[in-house]
This record gives structure tokens, sequence and C-alpha cells, in this order.
């Protein structure tokens, strides 16, 4: 079995808190805080799903859904576990878990700096729709906001998200 088959993906739990803390200060120069993990937890539209590889955890995230589309709130790789193609694997997973309950676009916000994470969103099927200014407030970069119109699960032909 190769590394990538070796990732589980389980429901955030109040417990993985604090190691999602250490992997979300050394991710990005505005990280959550914990309160916005527990606000995860609590909210009703919520999916949010911790990445787990030999039951370390490795990454997470998440999307809310809101009628019939998915936004995506996370996704993070552990810096030393990036570059294995865990990070598609996890918004995979987010889209498939967002398919089964019907949603019929995702959307994302990514920083207008972080053209890998544009690449890999776009090779994914996420199109650049927009651009919030000043979206990210200490640092007032630019967010691309992205969109993907998701396949009806019954002409999908078998074929991944």
């Amino acid at each position: 079995m190769s590394e990538a088959n070796e990732l589980g993906f389980v429901p955030l739990a109040r417990a993985h808190i604090d190691d999602l803390m250490a992997i979300e200060l050394e991710a990005y120069p505005e990280p959550w805080t914990r309160g916005m993990f527990e606000d995860e937890l609590r909210s009703r539209c919520s999916r949010f799903f911790v990445v787990l590889h030999n039951d370390a955890i490795v990454g997470y995230g998440g999307y809310w859904l809101v009628l019939d589309e998915a936004h995506i709130t996370s996704v993070t790789i552990r810096k030393a576990d990036r570059g294995r193609g865990w990070g598609r694997r996890l918004i995979n997973y987010l889209l498939e878990h967002a398919q089964a309950e019907g949603v019929k676009t995702a959307s994302l916000e990514v920083r207008q700096t972080n053209t890998p994470a544009q690449s890999l969103y776009r090779s994914l099927g996420f199109q650049q729709v927009g651009l919030r200014k000043g979206y990210y407030p200490q640092s007032g970069e630019d967010a691309v906001v992205m969109m993907k119109e998701m396949v009806p699960s019954d002409a999908r032909s078998g074929e991944p998200v």
C-alpha cells in the first residue's frame, strides 16, 4: 500500500484542536484562532475533517454547506508533509463528501500570492471568478475567488470529482 493510500479522514473533535493549532501557526501568516476551530464544531453548516497518517494528524480541511454550495474554508497540510499529494487527496475527499450532500458548486478563497495552491485548485477544475480586495486584514492581501461546478453523481461515469 502506498503512503497516500494510508491516509484517513475523521470528523474534527475538540481533542484535535491543539494539534491543529500547531499546524495552523506554522502554515499561515494570519492563522485561525482556537475559537474559530471550536466554532466549526458548533456550526450546523460546518463539515470539518482531520487528516491522519499512521495515527498522526498531518492536516485538516473543511467546508460550509450553504444551500447547494460547498464553501471550502480550509485546506491545510503540515509543512513537513507537503508535496506528497495529500492536499489533493484532502480536497477530493471534501468534494466527494459535499457531492454526496447534493452540492452544485464549490467555492473558496486563496491568497493571491499562493500560486501553488491556485495551480492545484485549477487542476481540480476550479476557475477564478473574482478577486476580494484586501481580504486578509493583517496583510491587506487580496484573495482570489475560485469556483467549481460539480458534476451530478449520476452523470459522472465513475470519474473522480
